[in-house]
């Protein structure tokens, strides 16, 4: 799992992975350093007798919002540190690499969740690193490319069509008694009201919306919450996020730069504000149609939801605690928690999410202007 994470920087210069592009982004160098520290903090630190700590100014640079470890170096200035180097992160992992190797065969139960959660931490990172490294790269006219990663293989046209779901009281969330990793957020297990409707049976693709922009979607108010619009309006936006007009071709800027648009891969980069107006706009079409809910979304998808997976999808549903939900204690109870609100649930996974890391139950959450990430969306209809 550790090793995944070099090998996403590979064929990146120190230069690369030192750029902060925006605010919501951070530099790949960063994103190896903090999962690193991770590690290190909670495991190492606390529970290893005689560990020495590697560098003890990283604490600062590295801490991300952890209240209980103190003071941190300021988020939207992470792209200033130009030292220490890439070499010197590598050797900061290849340490902690080390430390870990001799000491966990030693780690209790209590430990042991440390170190389940610290890598599914870490597989979180591998799919920022790489849409932050996007959005880096899709703001040097060059239109660099990532190295290893892969065009869009084609699809094949899928109709779209209405699955009926299921309604009435389902449960939702983490079944503990499968003795499975979840995060905090994803229980507890808990019965949630579903009424009659339907959901697509695939996400929305690159034509559709395409249609969407044809027939004037970003310019009809009627179409857009009031938040939306006025964020529509104030940052220009017109399109999903590395689309552009070249020539005649519609191209968007991916991880292989920038590429024809394939009218049938999942529409991507779009926020939670473009998502609801493109519903909205669909009623047209599909009286009733709209977002899915969070427990309609995961409900489907316990009974086989088709063509999940390759983009995050935005559901209807605030991210907000489960009946019964309780932060862990210490630190990590920071994690997830107090992050509950003004953000918007999303399901499904991404092409970019680290393999075997998603679930039915994983709640992924982003406020709702934000699209540098692999976001699309589904719509569901009301019967």
């Amino acid at each position: 799992m550790r090793g995944y994470s070099v090998d996403l920087v590979g064929g990146l210069s120190d230069a690369d992975t030192t750029v902060q592009s925006m605010e919501d982004a951070s530099p790949a160098k960063w994103h190896l350093a903090h999962t690193s520290w991770f590690f290190e903090t909670f495991l190492l630190r606390d529970h290893v007798s005689g560990y020495r700590i590697f560098d003890e100014n990283y604490a600062y640079l590295f801490n991300s919002y952890y209240e209980a470890e103190g003071d941190r170096h300021a988020r939207p200035e992470r792209g200033l540190l130009t030292r220490p180097a890439l070499d010197d992160i590598l050797r900061y992992r290849a340490y902690v690499d080390a430390a870990m190797t001799d000491a966990i065969t030693g780690f209790g139960p209590e430990q042991s969740k440390l170190v389940a959660l610290g890598l599914h931490h870490e597989q979180q990172h591998q799919e920022l690193l790489q849409t932050d490294i996007l959005h880096l790269f899709s703001r040097n006219p060059l239109g660099p490319s990532v190295r290893n990663i892969l065009d869009d293989a084609h699809i094949e046209p899928v109709k779209l069509d209405w699955i009926t779901g299921a309604s009435g009281l389902h449960e939702i969330g983490h079944d503990e008694t499968k003795n499975e990793f979840a995060f905090d957020c994803e229980g507890p297990r808990h019965a949630a009201m579903i009424h009659p409707h339907a959901i697509a049976n695939r996400p929305v693709n690159n034509r559709e919306w395409q249609e969407f922009i044809d027939d004037d979607g970003y310019k009809n108010p009627a179409y857009w919450l009031s938040d939306g619009w006025d964020w529509a309006r104030e940052q220009s936006i017109d399109r999903p996020l590395y689309w552009r007009q070249r020539e005649g071709l519609t191209e968007q800027f991916t991880l292989s730069g920038w590429t024809e648009i394939d009218p049938e891969v999942p529409v991507r980069h779009i926020s939670f504000f473009e998502a609801d107006a493109f519903a909205s706009w669909a009623g047209s079409k599909w009286d009733g149609a709209r977002l899915p809910t969070e427990a309609e979304w995961e409900v489907a998808a316990q009974n086989g939801l088709p063509h999940k997976g390759s983009v995050w999808e935005w559901t209807g549903s605030a991210y907000r605690p489960y009946p019964g939900f309780k932060p862990a204690a210490g630190a990590v109870g920071e994690y997830n928690g107090k992050f509950m609100s003004g953000q918007f649930v999303l399901k499904g996974g991404s092409d970019v999410s680290s393999p075997g890391h998603i679930r039915d139950s994983y709640r992924n959450f982003f406020y709702p202007h934000q699209r540098w990430q692999f976001t699309g969306l589904r719509l569901a209809l009301d019967i």
